[in-house]
Parts: C-alpha cells; sequence; structure tokens
C-alpha cells in the first residue's frame, strides 16, 4: 500500500478515537446525573443504552437513503461529529431525564455518520489486504469509546460539564481532521446498497446467518461488558479496600477497555490473517467467556487479580470484532452485501440494549459475584455458529 493509504489511516484512526468518545460521555458521569435529573434505575440504564438505540436508528435511515453513497462521504463524518459534539454539550443544559435521554439516541444517530462512514473510507484507500487496516480502526473505536474514563480521572473532582465540553472539543476536532486534513481517496469503492426486499436473501443465506449468529453472540457481551465494568471494578475495588481513589479506578477502566481492547483489535487482525478468520472468532469469544464467567470471583479479592483478568478480557472480547463482517462480505452474493452488512450491524446494536439493560436487573438478585456469567450466554452461542461456519469458510477459500 501507498505512504498516502497509511496517512489516512493514520488521520481517519485518529478522528474515529476523538468523535467516538461522545459514546460513552455521559455513562462516566452518571452519578452526577442522576442526582441532578433525579433519575429512577430504569431511566438510568439508558444513558448507555439509548445511544445504541439511536446509532441504529441512523444506520438504517442511512442505509435505505444511500446517504454514504449519494455525498462526499468526509462530509458526512465532518457533519455528524459536529452534529454529536453539539448535541453531547447539550446535555448541559437538559432540564430533565427525558431531554437528556432524547439526546442521547440522537448523539447515537449521529455516530452511524461517524463509524460507518470511516469504514467506507477506509475501503476506499484499501480496496485489498484492509485486515489489519480495519484492525486499527476498530482498536481506535475501542480507545475513543473508552476515553472519557481517562477524561474523567483529571475533571471529574473540578465539575461534571467539563467531561462533557472536553469530549465535545474533541469531536469538533475529529470534524476538522476529516474535512481539513483527510484527503480524498484516489478510487471510490462499488456502491453498497440497502434494500428490505433483499433481506429475504439475507436470512435464508445459511453461511451468512452463521456468520451473524457469531456477531450477535459477541455484541451481546461486548457493550455490557464495555458498560458495566467500571461498575464493577469502582464496586470490587472499594470493598477490597474502601480507600480506593476514584481516579485508580477510572484509570483501571480505561486501561482494561480501552489499551487493552486495542491492543485485542490489532492482533486480532494479525493473528486471523495466520489461523482462519472463523478460528479466531472461535478462540477470542471462548476466552471472553471465560473471563466473564470467572471474573465474579475475584469481587473484593486482590485488586491486581481483578485487573488482570479484566485486561484479558478487554483484549479478547473485542479482538474478533472485525472478522464477522468480513465473514458476511465474503459469502454474501455482492447484490446484498450491502443489505447483509447493515442487516448484521443493526440487529447486533439492538441485541445490545437488551444486555446492557439486563445486567442491573439480574445484579439485585446474583450480585457481582456471578452477574458477568450472564454474559457468558453470548459467546458460547457466537462459537457454535462460528465452528458450523467453518465448512463453508474453508470451501470459499479453496474456490
Amino acid at each position: 500500500m501507498s505512504q498516502g493509504s497509511w496517512r489516512a489511516l493514520l488521520w481517519i484512526g485518529l478522528a474515529v478515537l476523538f468523535a467516538l468518545s461522545l459514546w460513552f460521555s455521559a455513562s462516566v458521569i452518571a452519578s452526577e446525573l442522576i442526582q441532578i435529573w433525579n433519575l429512577n434505575s430504569h431511566f438510568e440504564v439508558w444513558l448507555s443504552a439509548s445511544v445504541p438505540m439511536g446509532f441504529v436508528i441512523g444506520a438504517l435511515f442511512s442505509s435505505y437513503f444511500g446517504i454514504a453513497d449519494r455525498y462526499n462521504p468526509r462530509k458526512i463524518f465532518a457533519i455528524s461529529a459536529l452534529l454529536g459534539a453539539l448535541l453531547n454539550v447539550l446535555l448541559i443544559v437538559a432540564s430533565g431525564a427525558f431531554f437528556g435521554i432524547l439526546l442521547r439516541i440522537l448523539t447515537g444517530v449521529t455516530l452511524a455518520g461517524v463509524y460507518p462512514i470511516a469504514v467506507k473510507m477506509l475501503s476506499q484507500w484499501f480496496p485489498k489486504k484492509r485486515g489489519l487496516a480495519i484492525g486499527i480502526l476498530i482498536a481506535a473505536l475501542t480507545l475513543g469509546s473508552s476515553l472519557p474514563h481517562f477524561v474523567v480521572m483529571f475533571f471529574s473532582s473540578l465539575n461534571w460539564k467539563i467531561v462533557i465540553i472536553f469530549t465535545s472539543v474533541l469531536a469538533v476536532l475529529a470534524a476538522v481532521i476529516v474535512n481539513w486534513i483527510l484527503e480524498d481517496a484516489p478510487v471510490t469503492s462499488k456502491k453498497s446498497t440497502f434494500s428490505f426486499k433483499l433481506i429475504k436473501k439475507v436470512v435464508t443465506n445459511k453461511p451468512v446467518m452463521l456468520a451473524n449468529y457469531g456477531y450477535f453472540g459477541h455484541m451481546w457481551e461486548l457493550y455490557a461488558m464495555w458498560t458495566w465494568l467500571p461498575a464493577f471494578l469502582t464496586a470490587s475495588f472499594i470493598s477490597y479496600s474502601p480507600e480506593t481513589s476514584y481516579w485508580f479506578i477510572a484509570l483501571s477502566s480505561f486501561i482494561s477497555i480501552g489499551v487493552a481492547g486495542g491492543i485485542g483489535c490489532v492482533l486480532g487482525g494479525l493473528i486471523s490473517d495466520k489461523i482462519g478468520r472463523s478460528n479466531l472468532t472461535i478462540y477470542a469469544m471462548l476466552i471472553s467467556a471465560s473471563c466473564a464467567v470467572l471474573i465474579g470471583l475475584t469481587y473484593g479479592q486482590f485488586m491486581w487479580l481483578t485487573f488482570i483478568l479484566s485486561f484479558i478480557w478487554g483484549m479478547s472480547v473485542i479482538a474478533d470484532s472485525a472478522q464477522f463482517s468480513a465473514a458476511v462480505s465474503e459469502v454474501a452474493e455482492p447484490e446484498y452485501v450491502g443489505t447483509a452488512l447493515t442487516f448484521q450491524m443493526c440487529i447486533g446494536f439492538l441485541i445490545t440494549i437488551f444486555s446492557i439493560n439486563l445486567i442491573p436487573i439480574i445484579q439485585k438478585y446474583v450480585g457481582w459475584e456471578w452477574v458477568f456469567a450472564l454474559l457468558a450466554v453470548g459467546p458460547v452461542l457466537g462459537i457454535l455458529s462460528m465452528v458450523k461456519y467453518k465448512r463453508y469458510e474453508f470451501n470459499h477459500v479453496e474456490e
């Protein structure tokens, strides 16, 4: 690949890292917003679950009207990031829970113009052999999603509003990078259309659906883990040592989700090229499912033990993320690849809403010691699907 392609990857990755800080910007200051808005437990979980809901709405809207094919993707990304920054900063003046949750849903809608568009831009710069590039991009997404935990270490003691302002500024910087620094790709990719009429072909294509089932199991675990691991670490560390500093908990969350996840994405892309896509997903989900079951047993125990397990979980839970969409793009007919990928992403993010909401409900009954075992169900089912998918992957390679 040319030097220009790698330079474009740098700018796209940096922009995604900055813009995705909007995803959990409200979650890291949930305790303050709960008091200000007088939230009950039902509304509390929607601080996180509302964003994926908006993301699904935005992705369906964008795909149905072919936004990414009709307009310059750099402009779409920049406008989406700017709107996301504005909606995020409006949380400061939100008068109540309903308005606040609505702002989070709309923020999710704008992020559907960020990450999927970034993937499209990357595919234009890397028309072939984009495995490592996609791995780096998802690493940027992971690091960006966890960035508010890093930001809150410095500003939470001052004022929660600074966290919101800072993440909005990062999103504005993302827009600046993509609109004024990043160049257009020398070649444009083929149109990837979406059509409700083609969904029947997607759901009747067995290898496509096996890859989808693997992705659905992966998503059942991923965002619920990202949402609730910081709460688990807070409760566990304080149970072990009540004097634990909040900045240490925030740093642990950032490292476990962002740093570990970024490493996992890059390693996952490299390893999949050597052992095969399906094998990588199977091994990653096996490790993440084991961590989901085991980490609760470290609750209130030695902090280093909990941290090590959370780091391993953070690496494995995201290491396989890029492989499911790549699998679908390989076995789906060109006619409906766009529809298949949109279907996969939308159903996957809808599933996250349920698992995110379910964790605090189940936690009340089984405690932190066992609640994450519920998330292991997803990767276990995903493993079963990807084991069956291996036969189709082998046939595809042979062809």
